[in-house]
């Protein structure tokens, strides 16, 4: 059997938070943030709503997509660094609101690199015969662990001044706070004999991990590293908010970016010329321009959509993929990369053949 894709979907909240409101809660402008980061603005999703809550209605669309129906999904792979409770994972919450049946669902926990994680897995799964239809869901409400106290201004579009005092407390984690958005991607992954396949598919999947790095990306509060679990203290000092050593993590993404799409396409003989799209997780505009210009690849070849929703996490990829697919940049017999670098560290690359 070949692994192809035959149906994706998205979904954003419709709160629209550009920089020019964030620059009304810290010390920041749209200029500061679009020369660091190339975002312009990002989605937030009201208070109350689940990060499942999002995935319902971007699953729904890449079933639709698919022509299929959910009786025929059997399997969920679910994607998040933010779900809806500390457990159980929020496939099963996602299964229920979505109505599915009692098929099995799996959490995985690659944050950035899930997308590419996720392939791997999705492969196996459909190539060992035990499931035909997978819907890989990622989503993302990170707006949850900010320490937001204006939501007023940023949601309701108040005028009233921040405080200084609440202003600083912004500030601080600002680095961090510009880069996040909310959303959903969906992708449904079919199994098709390789004689109807017609070249269509999965191709191969590289993934690597490297723990020496872990505390480049990480939440430094909650756990079993803990006695208790969680404390008002980790909140006081900030420490439900990502660490992001951003130099370090820069330093990282380009380097190890292009040298696993390299690798991956060496090792089934194309070279960069031969590649139609590649579509990389979306964190920083500045770390995907450097790998495009490390690949030689022209712009033509490479998609982003950071801009409109910044980093997504688990969601990024196959947003941009679903769009990538709506704006006709996928054709078929087109060969694409998908790359990305993420938490744990976790860094990988798939290539596919439309």
């Amino acid at each position: 059997m070949r692994t192809v894709i035959r149906g994706t979907g998205m979904f954003v909240p419709p709160h629209v938070v550009d920089n020019h409101v964030l620059a009304k809660v810290m010390d920041t402008s749209h200029e500061w943030i679009l020369q660091r980061t190339g975002i312009v603005e990002r989605r937030y999703a009201a208070p109350g709503t689940a990060t499942s809550d999002l995935a319902v209605p971007a699953g729904r669309a890449a079933i639709e997509n698919a022509g299929l129906t959910p009786e025929e999904i059997d399997y969920v792979l679910f994607a998040t660094m933010t779900p809806d409770y500390y457990f159980p994972g929020s496939a099963p919450f996602f299964q229920r609101k979505l109505g599915l049946r009692n098929l099995p669902c799996l959490d995985i926990r690659q944050q950035c690199a899930a997308f590419v994680y996720g392939v791997q897995l999705v492969d196996a799964l459909i190539r060992s015969g035990a499931f035909r239809n997978v819907l890989f869901i990622g989503a993302e409400v990170h707006c949850a662990f900010m320490p937001w106290e204006c939501w007023d201004v940023l949601l309701d579009g108040a005028e009233r001044p921040v405080s200084d005092e609440e202003r600083a407390s912004n500030t601080r984690f600002r680095d961090r706070l510009v880069l996040f958005g909310d959303g959903a991607g969906a992708v449904v992954f079919s199994g098709e004999p390789e004689e109807t396949a017609d070249g269509r598919g999965v191709i191969d999947v590289l993934t690597h991990t490297d723990g020496e790095l872990a505390e480049k990306l990480y939440t430094p509060a909650g756990g079993s590293a803990f006695r208790p679990y969680f404390s008002p203290s980790m909140s006081e000092r900030g420490e439900t908010v990502p660490i992001v050593e951003g130099r370090e993590v820069y330093k990282l993404a380009v380097t190890l970016l292009p040298e696993i799409v390299s690798r991956i396409l060496e090792r089934n003989g194309v070279g960069p010329d031969q590649l139609d799209l590649l579509v990389m997780h979306q964190a920083n505009l500045r770390i995907n321009e450097a790998v495009q210009k490390r690949l030689e690849l022209p712009d033509e070849k490479v998609f982003n959509n950071i801009h409109k929703y910044g980093n997504t996490t688990a969601a990024t990829i196959p947003l941009a993929l679903h769009e990538a697919r709506e704006a006709g940049r996928l054709r078929p017999g087109d060969l694409v990369c998908f790359a990305a670098l993420g938490s744990g560290l976790n860094w990988g690359a798939a290539l596919y053949r439309c």
